[in-house]
């Protein structure tokens, strides 16, 4: 594989912005495609991002940053997302350039909305992107725990092995360790229900529940898991691995989860609505919830804490009762 791809990132949030870190610790040159001018503007003159993880430093001499997402797209080889799912159709309705032959990896935690796929299934069946082009960033890792350079530890999923490790090589660093995997459908989808989890740990939290209650939530929680990805994508895989419950656990438990505060603040008395709009940063598990429960009722299979999680979101129903009735299916 040529060693000398070029890669770009597009997203401007919290996880875009620590993988431009991770990278420009091995990499002299990066694209970065933001849509928001002034955030450009603002890091080219101060040299962090405005918004998000503004302890980073960035070397704007390093990095090629525009708002035109055709001219990165056409100059660079490996593509990494790192845009919330629910605004990702919107990004990729701007091309006017092809994706043939682009390497896209994707670090978005969620399901596309509009299609109800995760998304390297939709950058295959939507953009006609081979198998073997299209990987996975997933964790478990927080862009926080990044910016403050703490060890931490990420997974590469791609059917072709050789991309993984190039990107593994990519991003690693003395506080960053890669694993590589063949399983994308796997891992993407543990990426996407663990948010489902954190935001049931959230509710379970401002509800009063305590620890006891959470470590069996969370057991639940990755037998639900397993349960769920094999019906959708039977393979051999070890659900006890990093990129599965490493990735359950850091999400359900760690104060930078974005999803358990989502959860906790619904647990609290919370509107759904109201809760977005107190948080600065989207929460992927509450659209997630709305297309695993689609997924569910396909598919089949016992997944209580997901029907639990959607009645409290989608069907305004009390979170006391439900959790309450929840509790009496775990075990």
């Amino acid at each position: 594989m040529n060693k000398d791809l070029s890669i770009a990132v597009f997203g401007g949030g919290s996880w875009a912005t620590a993988i431009i870190k991770m990278l420009g610790e091995n990499n002299d040159s990066l694209g970065w495609y933001m849509r928001n001018e002034n955030a450009i503007d603002y890091i080219k003159e101060n040299e962090h991002n405005p918004k998000y993880l503004r302890s980073v430093e960035l070397d704007p001499t390093q990095l090629e940053l525009s708002s035109d997402i055709n001219a990165i797209v056409s100059k660079y080889d490996v593509l990494i997302f790192a845009i919330p799912s629910a605004f990702l159709m919107n990004e990729l309705e701007k091309l006017t350039v092809s994706l043939e032959g682009k390497i896209i990896f994707s670090a978005i935690k969620g399901i596309v909305p509009e299609t109800g796929l995760i998304v390297g299934e939709h950058f295959y069946k939507k953009h006609n992107i081979p198998l073997e082009n299209i990987g996975v960033i997933t964790g478990p890792c927080h862009a926080e725990e990044v910016a403050m350079e703490r060890l931490s530890y990420l997974t590469m999923a791609c059917k072709d092995e050789k991309k993984a490790k190039f990107i593994a090589k990519a991003i690693e660093s003395w506080y960053i360790n890669v694993n590589t995997s063949d399983d994308i459908i796997g891992t993407e989808y543990a990426a996407v229900l663990k948010n489902i989890y954190a935001i049931a740990a959230g509710i379970a939290h401002g509800l009063g529940y305590g620890d006891n209650y959470q470590a069996v939530l969370m057991s639940n929680a990755i037998r639900e898991m397993k349960r769920f990805i094999k019906r959708v994508h039977k393979m051999k895989r070890n659900i006890n691995n990093s990129a599965y419950l490493g990735d359950l656990l850091v999400t359900g438990y760690s104060t930078f989860s974005r999803n358990r505060m989502f959860g906790n603040m619904i647990g609290k008395g919370y509107t759904v609505r109201s809760a977005q709009h107190e948080m600065s940063m989207i929460a992927e598990g509450y659209y997630a919830t709305k297309s695993a429960y689609k997924i569910r009722q396909e598919k089949g299979g016992r997944t209580p804490i997901i029907i639990a999680v959607y009645n409290v979101l989608y069907e305004d129903k009390d979170p006391k009762k439900e959790f309450k009735k929840l509790s009496d299916k775990l075990n």
